[in-house]
């Protein structure tokens, strides 16, 4: 799944190549990729000739800001790649959305498992009330709201496991699977810890991994492990300097113990089981 360094790596790419273009029609493949409206017809008589001006992120959301008004949302969830093409470039398998913009470009949402999901927000309506998951977000990691004083009042409480706790994105807006194994790592803490047994020391470790691992995602262009591309189609690069996750059963870089995998609550967690006794 796309987490935080890949949005915001397709955010950044789109604010270099999309902000003037005006929506010139399109085409809807699989109709539940829209969200919002429920007539298709709506939500293309929307968009029709209004004008992106800026993308902006907020968690895993990808919100267009319109001109004269309106918005346009997308949520990659699982599988969902937002590719700039020319039009006349073949249809890949898994095409759900075409998006026509000028001079034969367009905007392909292409959608493996199909659980990713697009809206238009009408003029007059803020982002949050129609893509209402927005409302359910914690802080940005890399605002000012986001210190260790906030990660210790949301998980002094929590008796799950960190792990678990990191992955709700109540917690830290845009946290997912990869990067919160990095930053437990990072922060040499056992993803089985119970949330609220860390002490103040190991929630400021754990408040400079998530920035530290995030922030080098985003420079490495996020990480590619399944279907994850950037909007010119190129392959992240974060992978290939991970601490633990996808590394199971090789020697860790730090104490050459070996990687470990295991579930917590359905979800994998990579460690090492030395670096990480904390």
């Amino acid at each position: 799944m796309p987490e935080l360094p890949e949005v915001e790596t397709v955010c950044r790419g789109l604010n270099q190549l999309t902000p003037g273009e005006t929506f010139q029609g399109g085409e809807v493949l699989l109709k539940r990729s829209i969200a919002h409206p429920a007539s298709i017809e709506e939500f293309w008589k929307g968009l029709t000739h209004h004008q992106i001006q800026q993308w902006q992120r907020r968690g895993k959301y990808l919100l267009a800001q319109l001109a004269p008004s309106g918005w346009l949302g997308l949520h990659l969830r699982m599988s969902g790649q937002l590719l700039w093409l020319n039009q006349t470039q073949p249809l890949a398998k898994h095409t759900r959305v075409r998006f026509f913009l000028s001079n034969q470009q367009e905007l392909r949402f292409i959608d493996l498992r199909t659980f990713g999901r697009i809206w238009w927000v009408p003029p007059n309506y803020s982002p949050e009330t129609i893509i209402t998951g927005l409302n359910k977000l914690g802080i940005e990691p890399f605002s000012e709201e986001f210190t260790t004083s906030y990660l210790q009042q949301k998980l002094k409480k929590r008796r799950c496991a960190i792990k678990t706790a990191l992955l709700d994105q109540k917690v830290v807006a845009g946290m997912g699977n990869i990067y919160a194994d990095e930053a437990l790592f990072l922060g040499q803490i056992s993803p089985f810890r119970e949330a609220a047994s860390l002490s103040s020391s190991e929630i400021e470790q754990l408040y400079q991994g998530i920035r530290w691992v995030l922030k080098t995602a985003i420079e490495q262009g996020g990480t590619t492990f399944n279907t994850f591309l950037n909007v010119v189609g190129v392959n992240g690069n974060y992978m290939r300097q991970a601490w633990v996750y996808g590394r199971h059963g090789l020697p860790c870089y730090s104490c050459e113990a070996i990687i470990q995998r295991h579930k917590i609550n359905q979800r994998s967690a990579h460690f090492c089981p030395e670096c990480q006794k904390g």
